[in-house]
């Protein structure tokens, strides 16, 4: 069965396919794996890159993230169009998570207990996928978790690099294709408990 948001991720896709990243939105079993890595304490900003149709949003909300500390940033007009229409409760903002702090500035965010990413990394140049790392670790508390999903064999972000220790800490065989969910934290921090 083709849903609503399956026709508007092809639409997009078939309108730029580097930019989508992905042959198909990621399946309910990936976006609940990443919801279940967000540090389940209640407080602190839960910020979202890429939005897309809300697979991994929905998954953020029932695992209990409420909605007035989840912030979804989305680049895509039409995206954030159905996002916005989607979830009324949430923050969406029409933004480029490359320019992270300016896009959740008018919120007030300072820092966040998590940033997930379903952005297509592998896919963005390295200057810019830096950029977005770096931005997002900005924001990031001490400790505090990036959580990345790929459908790649390597780690999608450059930890070395960046001075970032980075682990699997999921494989979603049952995904189209098989991913694995990866989560980031600077090299040193302590890691929050779940």
């Amino acid at each position: 069965m083709i849903t609503r948001d399956s026709r508007l991720f092809l639409r997009r896709w078939l309108h730029d396919p580097k930019r989508v990243g992905a042959i198909a939105p990621s399946s309910r079993r990936l976006a609940d794996a990443m919801a279940r890595l967000v540090p389940s304490d209640g407080r602190g900003w839960i910020i979202e890159l890429g939005g897309g149709t809300g697979v991994i949003t929905a998954a953020l909300l029932r695992a209990g993230i409420g909605p007035e500390r989840l912030a979804v940033i989305e680049r895509d007009p039409l995206l954030h169009r159905h996002l916005s229409e989607r979830f009324p409760r949430l923050h969406v903002i029409l933004g480029d998570a490359a320019r992270l702090a300016q896009a959740v500035k008018p919120l007030g965010i300072e820092r966040a207990a998590a940033v997930v990413s379903g952005l297509p990394l592998l896919s963005i140049p390295r200057p810019v996928q830096d950029e977005i790392v770096r931005g997002a670790f900005e924001l990031l508390a001490p400790g505090a978790p990036f959580i990345q999903f790929t459908y790649g064999p390597m780690s999608p972000v450059g930890r070395e690099r960046l001075n970032l220790e980075g682990r699997v800490a999921r494989r979603i065989i049952g995904n189209l294709p098989p991913a694995s969910v990866w989560v980031y934290r600077r090299a040193g921090d302590p890691a929050h408990s779940r």
